[in-house]
């Protein structure tokens, strides 16, 4: 596509509001979804690790 200017690249022919929500709401999906990866991630190397504190005998 071929756009005249800049104000017409991010009207995108009256359907700008559609695209760019769109093009929002999957970015603040992705986002969302790294962070719960990274939150879970966290918990569960932190519970092997307890998991591990625990089962390893502690000798001197």
């Amino acid at each position: 596509m071929n756009w005249s200017s800049w104000e017409a690249f991010w009207a995108m022919g009256g359907y700008g509001l559609y695209v760019w929500g769109s093009v929002g709401a999957v970015l603040l999906c992705l986002v969302a979804e790294l962070v719960g990866l990274a939150l879970s991630r966290r918990a569960l190397l932190s519970d092997i690790q307890q998991d591990l504190r625990q089962e390893s005998p502690r000798t001197p």
